[in-house]
């Protein structure tokens, strides 16, 4: 029987009234009243209204100091990202496929000397930031939030002047927007296969490409209404290039829809709520309130997290606790029997490869990332190469892990125990992992990460200056310079 069949069943039986004792067995002879049709919600109105209402008034001056310090790491994060994605093999193939269909040379690429027009430039800088799954993450949706609108809104800001106040207001609008749109679909529209980074991705860059286009409340809605005809990205590209691909053709999609949107291209009012919008078709969980409650007094955008680890997230609780136990007993392979850990189900479901020949791959790998970080006693991108995925010791190793789904255990968590050849049972508990709202990355871990991504990239005093205009954006008079001085020489 169809979910949606099933659930009006369950819903019609819910809403019948139960029988006493006494009125049984003449309910029993009755002939049989037809059933009452169950009722049904009232529809959803004016939710993408509403929310283009509130993105075209919210202003600088509104952000609470959290959420503008969240913001100004956010974009910190993505650029030392997309700077260390630059020189990837998937990089080099995007910007060699898309060279001979590239318009003017309207802006930059990050960690590179080549200059695209600002669509390409914005889905390779994307796809950049994402190659490493290096990039933030938005933990109640696994949005990885930057990509899509960070990416979108530095391409623009080299074709049209942009203040650094300005810049940050759009990248906190558009990613609150891809934020609580995601969270209003989570998790019925992940699991169906659908990757949300790119799908909800595309409504926070259009957002905030159309924040800046100063577009008016009626086009900030066609600009929404184009962006939701534009999801993009399915589960089944994780661990190849395509993966990378989603952020950043979500951040082009978006320029897209919002330049459309500025001509006056029309669309339905109602693109995300309606019956075959886009809400409703892409998914079987719908809770607008996800979009429209405490609009600008709670922020998901003040949620942000940042990966210490070059991997799924879900892999990150392992790596912790086994780099931990490794660093406090001096641990090396040859003294490891076995390796037991408990986990949720989603870590088998997504990092489950347990022969990773690519270092794409291995970030879907959790048998992988428990070896190298034993092995290596770190997570980052070097340890995620094809290199590491064919060590000879890492190799060995990962035979040897035992990921066990365990009820009790959240995503977030991990039990992890090391048995030695000695019999001796190294044990760790991880509640909250590092790089999790609970336990983030300090200013100063993110910018060792900057620097470990951007050497041999940019010159060292190069480093200090993008981080610096990263830091201090709100005071900048053009925010194209962070783009400008993130280049090549």
């Amino acid at each position: 029987m169809p979910i949606t069949d099933r659930r009006t069943l369950l819903q019609a039986a819910a809403a019948l009234p139960l029988a006493t004792a006494g009125a049984s067995v003449a309910l029993a002879d009755a002939a049989p009243a037809p059933a009452a049709a169950p009722a049904k919600p009232a529809p959803a109105k004016g939710v993408t209204r509403a929310l283009a209402h509130y993105i075209v008034t919210a202003s600088y001056d509104d952000l609470p100091a959290n959420v503008r310090k969240e913001g100004v790491r956010t974009l910190l994060n993505w650029v030392g990202v997309a700077i260390g994605g630059s020189r990837h093999q998937t990089v080099d193939i995007a910007v060699s496929a898309l060279a001979p269909f590239s318009g003017p040379q309207q802006a930059s690429l990050f960690g590179r000397r080549e200059r695209f027009d600002i669509m390409n430039a914005a889905f390779i800088n994307g796809v950049s930031s994402h190659i490493f799954d290096y990039d933030d993450t938005h933990l109640k949706t696994i949005i990885h939030p930057a990509g899509p609108v960070a990416s979108a809104i530095l391409a623009l800001s080299e074709m049209q002047p942009v203040s650094g106040k300005d810049f940050l207001n759009a990248l906190v609008l558009g990613v609150e927007t891809e934020c609580r749109i995601g969270n209003s679909v989570y998790p019925n529209h992940y699991d169906v296969g659908w990757h949300i980074t790119g799908t909800a991705g595309v409504f926070g860059s259009a957002a905030a490409v159309g924040k800046l286009l100063k577009l008016n409340e009626q086009q900030m809605v066609w600009a929404l209404g184009l962006a939701a005809s534009q999801p993009v990205g399915l589960r089944e590209s994780f661990g190849s290039m395509n993966k990378s691909f989603n952020p950043g053709r979500a951040a082009s999609n978006g320029i897209f829809a919002a330049m459309l949107a500025s001509k006056n291209f029309t669309s339905s009012d109602e693109m995300i709520e309606a019956k075959r919008g886009w809400a409703n078709t892409i998914s079987t969980k719908q809770d607008y309130n996800e979009i429209l409650g405490d609009l600008g007094k709670r922020y998901e955008a003040a949620l942000n997290t940042y990966k210490p680890f070059a991997c799924g997230i879900v892999m990150h609780p392992a790596i912790d606790a086994a780099i931990q136990l490794r660093n406090e007993n001096k641990l090396t392979a040859d003294q490891i029997d076995h390796v037991d850990l408990k986990v949720h189900p989603l870590v088998l479901e997504l990092t489950g490869k347990k022969t990773p020949h690519e270092g794409l791959e291995g970030k879907f790998s959790i048998y992988h990332a428990v070896a190298v970080a034993l092995v290596e006693g770190a997570g980052g991108e070097k340890q995620f190469s094809d290199r590491a995925v064919n060590d000879p010791t890492i190799v060995a190793l990962r035979g040897k892990v035992n990921p066990v789904i365990t009820p009790g255990i959240k995503p977030e968590q991990v039990d992890l125990t090391v048995v030695l050849k000695d019999g001796r049972q190294l044990h760790r508990y991880i509640e909250h992992a590092v790089g999790s709202v609970e336990v983030p990355m300090t200013d100063k871990q993110l910018e060792v990460k900057f620097t470990d991504l951007a050497d041999g990239i940019l010159p060292a005093p190069a480093i200090r200056r993008v981080m610096d205009a990263c830091w201090n954006v709100e005071g900048l008079s053009d925010a194209a310079e962070i783009a400008k001085m993130s280049v090549s020489a």
